[in-house]
């Protein structure tokens, strides 16, 4: 081989003196050596063997004639050399053929080994607690798992593990690591709850899109996978699931052109899969169940899978936004709702899980803060309220986010309680002692006020006794033809006078919104809604100033400055009788001339002609009280100024007639209201300011 090599050295030397090559080239081609010269130059070996051809074709890589026979015992002592190699390795693998078993249990123990320290590894990483099987002697859920992080969502916060695990007598890359784990500037992700009560075989999470449901199952499904590979979880406490054979799993969008795969027929075809494999002990994962095809056959179809699942695996878990899949548990105690919480203030989901709750998709809302054209979401808006439905799971669901919200402004209340108890207790003395000059100096502005208004009682009445002395004594000398006129100036000095004494409506607004405090279920106007009419459902704590209100399907939490008191009109329904005492006894009964004034005439006056169409006309029978209230509200708020409004409410049991004579009268902007006729008693007209 050597004197091979030296040979063909010495032939490409003597080639690129005589020009034959750019350098000397010693390769090798079909196994054989060779070396290069230009195809311009290959006489300078005749008798040469061509071996190959560049791509080009201007280099020949030639066998010269006298390295033929060198070449020909290099061919031979490599191929004598392999089959050696082969006998050796015969003899080697028969060797091992006969300890194979010992080698096999050998390497099944290493393996073992490298993944019983992998997952301790990784426990330690991730700070896990070591998960149990659930079993029904412990408590009431199968699956109790709380404040667990999704495993992959929580390794991106992390810092990366180190590939090799050094000895103890060395420094540990990985022991460095646990003083600080997590990367700089991580977003750490928001840990979630889990628990589904024994006897619960499926289980319906709704909720807006980026919510987290899907989020939700997977953490479940990776629990699960984890608990079945002696895997720590990263959780809180002590996590408990139940054992899984399976678990099957219909995530995300299997559309596919290549096998005419639709999304409904792709989604369709792995749920069959699934159904075929599962088996009583299985757990169930499907997104979006139903979806991508007509909602009712959708929900139908979804309805019919779930029937099955309930009957034939352990548990099944579904994400949807067919509300009719929540509405299963009010027939079947097998069913569990969940919700995964949105905040109507930001616009954000929280990703908290509601367990027993039902969750709105929040799509009207969410295209609004995405910046949507606003005319194409008010037109929808408009519709849902068109087709609106009774639906009083969702108003369960809502007093179940109440309750909650409620238990957790409770629990920190009960947490300042033992400081404000001490601080209490010392007030306490004091404010006894205080009690008693608190009491004489309550009496003392009692008695100073009540001079006071006395005083201007008495200013007051001897106005009113010289216009009235002055009206008599004028009515003596004066003709019929004059009587009119001395009326209406007697009228215009008396209210003069009451105008004078009385505060401005700005005062009285001000002072009462002072001391006004909002009650759960009372009718407000909220000045960041348009002065809209909206109902308290939680009322301001004593170190919060904001209050929980409800305007149709939407709840929000206002400033208690931005909520007007609603107070009702006692002159509404009885002006019409009011006015025709005045005009007939106006010379007998003086007093009322407080209530006449002249712009009771110009309102009454400026409505025009009443005349009754569909577009002035909401008709409310048949609704319940809920519908009733929204309807009516809404038509209210779509009526311009000086309008008014007919309203048909019927006779029946009275219900809805005194829903709605309560809320008009409530009502800011209703100035008064009228039956439509005397023998129709169903209708009732009101006047809009």
């Amino acid at each position: 081989m050597e004197n091979l090599e030296s040979m063909l050295k010495e032939v490409s030397s003597r080639i690129f003196q005589a020009g034959g090559i750019d350098r000397p080239v010693v390769t090798q081609r079909r196994s054989r050596m060779c070396v290069g010269v230009r195809a311009t130059h290959r006489s300078l070996l005749p008798n040469g063997v061509i071996l190959n051809v560049s791509s080009t074709g201007s280099t020949y890589f030639m066998e010269p004639e006298a390295a033929v026979e060198l070449n020909n015992m290099e061919v031979e002592l490599s191929s004598s050399e392999r089959k050696e190699e082969q006998v050796v390795l015969s003899l080697l693998t028969s060797e091992i053929a006969l300890s194979k078993m010992k080698i096999k249990v050998l390497l099944d123990r290493i393996l073992e080994i490298d993944f019983a320290f992998a997952r301790a590894s990784h426990a330690h990483w991730i700070d896990g607690v070591c998960p149990a099987l659930s079993s029904k002697g412990c408590n009431n859920l199968a699956v109790d798992i709380e404040g667990i992080y999704h495993p992959l969502l929580l390794e991106r916060s992390l810092r990366r593990l180190p590939d090799l695990v050094r000895s103890k007598s060395q420094t540990s890359p990985y022991l460095d690591l646990r003083k600080d784990p997590l990367k700089p500037g991580h977003v750490f992700p928001v840990p979630i709850d889990i628990k589904i009560e024994y006897g619960k075989r499926v289980v319906v999470i709704s909720g807006p899109n980026t919510g987290g449901k899907t989020a939700t199952m997977k953490t479940l499904g990776l629990a699960s996978v984890m608990l079945k590979a002696g895997m720590y979880l990263a959780a809180h406490n002590n996590p408990r699931l139940p054992w899984f054979d399976l678990v099957l799993a219909d995530i995300g969008d299997t559309q596919s052109v290549e096998q005419s795969f639709s999304t409904f027929s792709g989604h369709i075809s792995r749920i069959r899969k699934i159904l075929e494999a599962a088996s009583e002990s299985s757990l169930i994962l499907i997104d979006e169940i139903g979806s991508g095809t007509d909602p009712s056959e959708g929900v139908a179809l979804a309805t019919s899978i779930l029937h099955y699942l309930k009957e034939r695996v352990n548990l099944a878990v579904v994400t949807t936004h067919y509300s009719d899949l929540t509405c299963l548990k009010e027939k079947d105690d097998q069913y569990c709702n969940a919700a995964m919480d949105f905040c109507l203030d930001s616009l954000q989901p929280t990703f908290r899980i509601l367990w027993g709750n039902i969750g709105e998709s929040n799509a009207l809302t969410i295209a609004k803060s995405i910046g949507f054209d606003e005319r194409i979401v008010s037109r929808a808006q408009s519709w849902v309220n068109k087709f609106t439905q009774d639906k009083m799971q969702e108003q369960k669901g809502f007093l179940y986010q109440s309750l909650v919200e409620e238990r957790e402004r409770l629990e920190t209340q009960a947490k300042k309680a033992a400081f404000l108890y001490s601080n209490a207790v010392h007030l306490f003395h004091e404010i006894r002692d205080e009690a008693q000059d608190l009491e004489e100096h309550e009496e003392a502005l009692k008695a100073k006020e009540t001079q006071k208004t006395e005083k201007e009682v008495r200013a007051v009445k001897m106005e009113i006794e010289a216009v009235l002395q002055d009206f008599e004594n004028q009515l003596k000398t004066i003709g019929i033809d004059q009587v009119n006129s001395l009326i209406k100036k007697s009228e215009s000095a008396i209210a003069s006078i009451v105008k004078a004494q009385q505060p401005s409506e700005e005062l009285i607004r001000k002072r009462g919104q002072e001391f006004y405090t909002p009650r759960v279920g009372e009718q407000v106007s909220v000045k960041s809604l348009g002065n809209k009419l909206a109902t308290v459902i939680e009322e301001p704590g004593e170190d919060d100033e904001t209050v929980v209100v409800k305007y149709g399907k939407i709840r929000a939490r206002v400033d208690r400055s931005n909520i007007r008191a609603i107070v009702a009109n006692p002159a509404i329904g009885s002006v019409r009788s009011s006015r025709k005492q005045g005009q007939q006894g106006m010379k007998n009964n003086l007093k009322e001339l407080r209530s006449l004034t002249a712009a009771n005439y110009k309102d009454e006056d400026s409505y025009g002609p009443i005349l009754q169409t569909s577009r002035n006309t909401v008709d409310l029978r048949g609704m319940h009280v809920e519908e009733a209230s929204h309807q009516l509200s809404l038509a209210i708020d779509t009526r311009g100024p000086k309008s008014v409004l007919f309203v048909i409410h019927g006779m029946g049991t009275g219900v809805i007639k005194d829903l709605v004579l309560k809320l008009l009268r409530d009502h800011p902007r209703v100035a008064k209201l009228e039956q439509q006729s005397p023998m129709n008693y169903g209708c009732t007209v009101a006047y809009l300011k």
